[in-house]
């Protein structure tokens, strides 16, 4: 692979790394194989360029946590992947399946009738939780209104609405 190409991958790579937090699916977003993704993001990981590339970008992304990156992928990531699967007449083989993007997906289960149930996260659920979060947040106390956002009992914030 020409210099060029892989600089523009590991690139790809940083930012997909700092949004998703996860190596192998930065990896393959970023274009490398996944029959390889999980160590060609680890050697990502281990450049000098791409250590300095992720903290520069952590930093300019300070608002967007790894708990808010996943909450608005949940709330606003797309489904299509896992309704591909639930109507394909077959299961796909393991190399289609492992590039699927089913992070929205909660359980999947095959049913006694044949069938495949997949339950999806709750959107609504996510984007209260960000709008929670997005209104409480102050300079000074991010990290603790977002971790009262998400610890908070269903009831107890109805009876604060109330």
């Amino acid at each position: 692979m020409p210099d060029s190409d892989l600089k523009q991958k590991r690139k790809k790579f940083c930012c997909s790394y700092v949004l998703l937090g996860n190596v192998r699916e930065a990896a393959i977003s970023a274009g490398f194989p996944a029959d390889t993704a999980l160590m060609d993001g680890v050697e990502c990981l281990e450049s000098a360029d791409c250590k300095r590339l992720i903290s520069k970008l952590r930093l300019l992304l300070a608002d967007s946590g790894s708990v808010i990156s996943g909450l608005k992928r949940l709330a606003f990531g797309s489904c299509s992947d896992a309704v591909y699967l639930v109507f394909a007449d077959e299961l796909p083989p393991a190399e289609v399946i492992s590039g699927l993007d089913l992070f929205n997906v909660s359980e999947i289960k095959r049913v006694k009738g044949g069938g495949v149930e997949v339950k999806l996260f709750d959107r609504q659920k996510a984007l209260e939780k960000l709008f929670e979060f997005e209104n409480t947040c102050s300079d000074k106390g991010c990290a603790e209104s977002l971790i009262a956002a998400l610890t908070k009992p269903a009831e107890e914030a109805e009876f604060i609405e109330n």
